[in-house]
């Protein structure tokens, strides 16, 4: 089951002090006045935040799921999710959260343990 513009907003709105705002005539996800997720023009992706360093290992990986604009993103830790190779909405969920947990001010994400990624 592919992952819908729908289950990214209701994922995103779910995460703690997350709200929506439109930029470059997108709907974008933010905390803390960072954006953790972007939804693309036409619905079929979303970008979110992942450290450069480990971009090119996830699209290595997923290439069908993971991706890169080039020339937009380069000098970003931004990665392009497509939706329609997301497995189910616990991944996107995860997704999302890892992307949150990057942007969330440090005390906000301290005060969530329940959305740190398992150790083990």
């Amino acid at each position: 089951m592919a992952a819908t513009a729908q289950d990214v907003r209701t994922i995103a709105l779910s995460l703690p002090d997350s709200s929506e705002k439109l930029a470059w005539g997108m709907p974008t996800f933010r905390v803390g006045g960072k954006i953790f997720a972007a939804l693309s023009d036409d619905d079929t992706s979303i970008g979110v935040k992942c450290p450069k360093e480990d971009r090119a290992e996830l699209i290595e990986a997923e290439p069908e799921k993971f991706f890169v604009r080039e020339g937009h993103d380069d000098n970003y830790a931004w990665l392009r999710v497509r939706l329609a190779a997301v497995q189910d909405v616990a991944e996107l969920r995860a997704i999302l959260i890892d992307s949150w947990l990057q942007a969330a001010p440090k005390r906000l994400s301290a005060a969530h343990p329940e959305l740190a990624p398992h150790q083990g």
